[in-house]
């Protein structure tokens, strides 16, 4: 494997853009080429000026024969030896044209539900041949439920790993600094914090919630926001490509998503060493420390989400530091722990394996 390209279809700013950023870094760093294939816009900037190589793409409709064609054609030309797709026009047009190059492909998955049982799903399963990898068990097991044309030997677990901050957290805000950083759509559950958090508002608390992120509820949560009484409670920071400094200076992460897989949010507020408070939702589980079970909320509603941020924001400040330095050191323990595992290009050889044996059983058979 020396070169990869990534191809990425989506309009809006994922989980999975700044996985494939990272990724691609660490391949980088053990002298692999990477390429990506994305529409314009910040995604494709980021990658190149972190030195992937690659176009912008128009993608168009589903099977565009034109666009098949002209990555077939830039993965010839470049020699590309492995290629990366995300969602199902990845599939249908990266997908196929890495298939009629003999090119492998790894289908990344980043939630159960984004592949369903239908005929034109199988079928390009069954076309491209990928090998598919998945960050957390429990997707895994969703897919393997929901698809019974998938077998648990097509599907690698590779829980995503962010470094943790190059700072163990030393001091605290007055009052403590809330933040949330996920897209400002339904399913992340913004309303449900702002409604837990207004009604400590009422109860004396005093609430500094910083959200960081855009989206199609944009304009509700806001309104919301002012009718609760919090509009000089909240800061929107919009769209940010320096989450991590925010982070930072923050205390407490609220994840309020009725659906995730393996959360980037949530492993990069770890990773800062902020205090989580996280509905019991897709593979987080599977990172929560079980000294924070408590702050794992399982109902999800308004009352308990406030119930455990109260806890929090209650506590003295030197008790908050130490809670803070505790996840930072248990959360560096566990990266050091997967790390130790096996790194990112052994993981692509690995589904990549995978990918190059179904082709070779399909031409058998």
């Amino acid at each position: 494997m020396k070169k990869v390209c990534f191809v990425n279809s989506t309009h809006k700013w994922g989980g999975v853009k700044t996985w494939s950023l990272e990724v691609g870094s660490e391949l980088m760093a053990a002298g692999i080429e990477c390429h990506v294939l994305a529409r314009k816009g910040p995604f494709l900037d980021m990658a190149l000026d972190m030195g992937f190589r690659g176009l912008p793409v128009r993608f168009g409709i589903d099977y565009n024969p034109i666009l098949i064609v002209r990555m077939f054609r830039y993965f010839r030309v470049q020699g590309i030896d492995l290629v990366v797709v995300n969602v199902g026009k990845d599939v249908r047009t990266a997908g196929l044209a890495a298939r009629m190059a003999g090119i492998p492909v790894i289908h990344r998955v980043g939630l159960a539900g984004d592949m369903q049982d239908k005929l034109d799903v199988r079928l390009n399963h069954a076309l491209v041949k990928p090998g598919l990898l998945v960050p957390c068990r429990q997707i895994r097991d969703g897919l393997l439920r929901e698809l019974p044309f998938l077998g648990p030997d097509e599907i690698v677990v590779a829980h995503t790993v962010k470094p943790p901050g190059t700072d163990r957290p030393n001091a605290v805000n007055s009052p403590p600094v809330i933040v949330s950083t996920s897209q400002l759509n339904s399913d992340k559950g913004h309303a449900v914090v702002l409604e837990a958090l207004a009604g400590l508002k009422g109860q004396g608390f005093s609430i500094r919630y910083e959200i960081v992120g855009t989206g199609r509820e944009q304009n509700f949560l806001e309104a919301l926001a002012a009718k609760l009484g919090l509009g000089d409670s909240v800061v929107w920071h919009g769209f940010r490509t320096d989450v991590r400094s925010i982070l930072k200076r923050a205390d407490l992460f609220v994840l309020a998503s009725t659906s995730e897989g393996f959360p980037n949010s949530l492993l990069e507020a770890m990773a800062e060493g902020l205090v989580c408070v996280s509905r019991d939702v897709g593979g987080v589980d599977e990172i929560w420390p079980a000294s924070n079970v408590p702050l794992l909320a399982q109902n999800a509603n308004a009352q308990e989400f406030g119930a455990a941020i109260a806890s929090i924001l209650a506590l003295p400040a030197s008790d908050l530091l130490a809670r803070k330095q505790k996840q930072y050191d248990e959360y560096a323990a566990w990266v050091g722990a997967e790390r130790a595992k096996r790194a990112w290009p052994e993981v692509f050889a690995q589904v990549a394996s995978i990918s190059s044996g179904r082709s070779c059983q399909s031409r058998q058979q």
